[in-house]
């Protein structure tokens, strides 16, 4: 009987509160209410012009005079009306659910990390409850003789607000949102008389409003951002009605419509309300009389009406929608406790009332009442509504530039506007109270690896991050392209391509790869499989690619890495070689690789594909490894003949790159130079230039000279003083390869690892 008179209250509200709205039957078939705008507006005004603003609100112009009240509500809109915005868009995206702002977070930022803000909301919601409640005592202080005369012992206020509370727990518990709905509307309209009779009301006796000035106020005043900590919670209502969202027939209409309009709202009544304060008490009147607004209206009583019916209005908003969070919560299983979520989660009758998560607001409300301090929990509360805030402004600017398909919002903000109420809210936090927002970050922190430990979340903030990176990644490699210039030689860092068959049996090519890229390079890795693109390989491509990313991530390697198709070597080269590299930028340098023990056939590839990739002019790097994995890297060890004219700038800066990974930042880079006699000379003054300049990052008791026109003799050379080298790194040029082939990579076999490089044309150091 009881569900049946709920229902059919749901009918009429939804029906009279927007024509636009659902029936109520079908309302009932989704498991709410079926209501329409005006209570998400009616829920939101009747927050925003609440306690606060009775109680409060003199006291900030008292001590921050004109000008600081309306810098307060700048201030303060500057983060609501971006937040009310972001709900506009977020809530006409997908239709929003029950948990009002925690289903929009959830859904965006994962149900682990949307869990944890999502407590914090609700939180903040019950906590509003409380305060509201201790608000609502104050109306009855003109009585506060009668009853200490009745009662026969001092007055405190927690003798009217404590069964306040019980009642209001019991009416919801009894009788559910549809009554606290009809209620909005008879509080709206007993606050709106006892607004216009303030308007009416004439300035106090005494008081001459000509002497008021532009920063009239207390000489000894609270610092600024202690008055705004406190008055903020007057702005903070307008997201009231978003918890009702699971009551509502058509939320993607009613929570836009009516939260922006309350915002509104709001604000215009606000910046009267600090005119008519200032022209109509003094600053010291204002600050030590709480309910000084009951001096200046036409009829004194009516204020304490009004702020009866404004903070009862505002603590029905309230637990209203904290227990629907919190049942939100139970149902995605975000509450810390597992074997509560269920229990949470339950709903009564065919409208799903939150009965249990009543009763746990309730519960919140109650023990907060009991400690009775508005200013200690106003504070509270701005810290829990700053993060909320900035979590919605930071889902609305993170899909913008995510740009997923799946986001397709009818009303759309704009990324700044969601960008500054973001920043906004963070700084604020901190300005507002350092202490408090510090401690309610350290609470959400200590929560969110609770949460993530008892329950596992979605990915929904790693898919819009996603996004973001891949539209950013797109914007800059177009911007790249068409901003390309001819790179000047003194900037040239190597971006690596390597396509290799032999990923994993070997791990020296895939190690030298990462070590190039992890601060200076870029590198592309293709694992190579011969056959032709079919259902089949494509499927083994995608088994490897999953495991070359696990590889990666495991080695925490730079390396961007992938697979390619294609029937020979040649012809993947002939693709791979074409494509832009992950900086943006076309490759410049290619990488080949073959271990010592392999068998001579091997070597003879290497050197085809060396011939065919000169032919896009790009660096030829071939590594030779062997057993000993690059050794103790302690030294590199560089070799200049007179046929590296070209390659020996490029060398040399491909051994400095290296000493820029942990694992070579001991190194020491070793040049040896052998020349003709007679260039002997030259080549050491350009060294020394360089080195005086700071350009070569090499000392010089590190460089040696050896006057030398003979092959043999070169090659003693190197193995005498590079024998225990880490690496060594040796020039090749093309005629050479062409005439001697395979030989060119088979020299010094008694070395360790080698690098042979080759490049088209000369790298600059100056």
């Amino acid at each position: 009987m009881e569900s049946s008179t709920s229902t059919d209250t749901s009918n009429s509200t939804a029906t009279n509160a927007d024509s636009g709205s659902s029936r109520g039957d079908s309302a009932n078939l989704n498991g709410g209410h079926g209501f329409g705008t005006l209570p998400v507006f009616f829920a939101g005004i009747s927050t925003i012009l609440g306690a606060v603003m009775f109680l409060r609100f003199g006291y900030a112009v008292g001590n921050v005079g004109l000008l600081g009240a309306l810098a307060i509500i700048f201030l303060g809109h500057l983060v609501t009306i971006p937040t009310a915005l972001a709900i506009a868009e977020i809530a006409t995206n997908r239709k929003v659910e029950g948990g009002g702002e925690y289903f929009i977070i959830s859904r965006s930022f994962g149900t682990s990390i949307g869990g944890v803000i999502g407590i914090s909301l609700f939180l903040s919601q019950a906590v509003s409850v409380a305060f509201y409640m201790i608000a609502f005592a104050e109306a009855f202080s003109p009585a506060a003789p009668w009853i200490e005369e009745t009662l026969g012992f001092g007055y405190d206020p927690r003798l009217i607000s404590l069964p306040a509370t019980l009642a209001l727990i019991g009416l919801m518990l009894t009788k559910g949102a549809a009554l606290g709905v009809k209620a909005l509307y008879t509080v709206v309209a007993t606050l709106t008389l006892s607004l216009i009779m303030f308007f009416l009301g004439s300035p106090v006796e005494g008081f001459d409003p000509s002497q008021v000035s532009l920063s009239s106020g207390l000489a000894d005043a609270d610092p600024f951002f202690l008055v705004f900590a406190i008055v903020f919670p007057a702005f903070t209502g307008m997201t009231a009605g978003v918890g009702l969202s699971g009551d509502l027939a058509n939320p993607r209409t009613s929570i836009p419509r009516g939260t922006l309009a309350a915002t509104v709202v709001g604000m215009l009544v606000y910046i009267f309300i600090v005119f008519k304060l200032v022209y109509s008490a003094p600053a010291e009147l204002l600050d030590s009389d709480q309910l000084a607004m009951s001096r200046i209206a036409v009829w004194g009583p009516i204020i304490f009406i009004g702020l009866g019916a404004a903070t009862l209005s505002s603590a029905i908003g309230s637990i209203l929608v904290a227990p629907r969070t919190l049942q939100a919560l139970g149902g995605d299983g975000s509450v810390p406790f597992r074997s509560a979520n269920p229990w949470l989660a339950a709903g009564n009758g065919p409208v799903n009332e939150p009965r249990n998560a009543t009763l746990v607001t309730g519960a919140i409300a109650m023990v907060i009442v009991l400690l009775g301090n508005v200013d200690i929990v106003a504070r509270l509360i701005s810290m829990f509504f700053m993060v909320t805030y900035g979590a919605l402004c930071a889902i609305s600017f993170l899909e913008h530039f995510a740009a997923r398909p799946s986001y397709r919002p009818s009303f759309r903000s704009r990324w700044y506007i969601s960008l500054f109420g973001a920043v906004m809210c963070a700084l604020m936090m901190f300005q507002m109270d350092p202490i408090f927002a510090l401690a309610a970050i350290l609470v959400m922190t200590g929560l969110y690896q609770v949460v993530k430990r008892s329950h596992v979340g979605s990915d929904d903030l790693a898919a819009m991050f996603q996004g973001v990176m891949t539209q950013t990644s797109r914007y800059m490699h177009i911007r790249l392209q068409r901003r390309r210039r001819r790179v000047n030689d003194d900037e040239w860092r190597p971006s690596v391509i390597m396509v290799n068959d032999r990923t994993f049996d070997r791990r020296s090519p895939l190690e030298f790869m990462r070590w190039m890229c992890h601060r200076h390079g870029f590198g592309t890795y293709l694992h190579f499989i011969k056959g032709t693109l079919n259902s089949k390989s494509y499927r083994e491509a995608q088994l490897v690619q999953a495991k070359l990313v696990k590889m990666a991530r495991t080695q925490k390697s730079p390396v961007y890495m992938n697979t390619i198709i294609s029937p020979s070597m040649i012809s993947a080269l002939a693709q791979s070689l074409q494509v832009p590299g992950v900086s943006g930028l076309s490759n410049n340098a290619v990488m080949f690789e073959f271990s010592q023990n392999d068998p001579p056939e091997v070597v003879t590839d290497v050197v085809k594909w060396c011939d065919f990739a000169a032919s896009t002019r790009m660096t030829l790097m071939v590594l030779r490894h062997g057993d000993l994995h690059f050794g103790e890297h302690k030294t590199i060890h560089i070799w200049l003949t007179w046929n590296d004219q070209e390659n020996a700038n490029l060398m040399i800066l491909l051994s400095y790159i290296l000493l820029g990974h942990p694992a070579w930042n001991e190194a020491e880079i070793e040049v040896f130079v052998a020349l003709p006699r007679d260039q002997v000379d030259e080549r050491r003054e350009e060294f020394e230039r360089l080195m005086t300049q700071g350009r070569l990052p090499v000392s010089e008791k590190n460089i040696r000279f050896f006057p030398t026109n003979n092959v043999d003799a070169f090659r003693r050379l190197v193995v005498r003083y590079s024998g225990s080298a880490d690496l060594t790194v040796v020039g090749f040029d093309m005629e050479g390869l062409e005439e001697r082939k395979e030989d060119v990579f088979r020299n010094h076999p008694d070395l360790g690892d080698i690098l042979f490089v080759h490049t088209p044309r000369q790298i600059a150091m100056e």
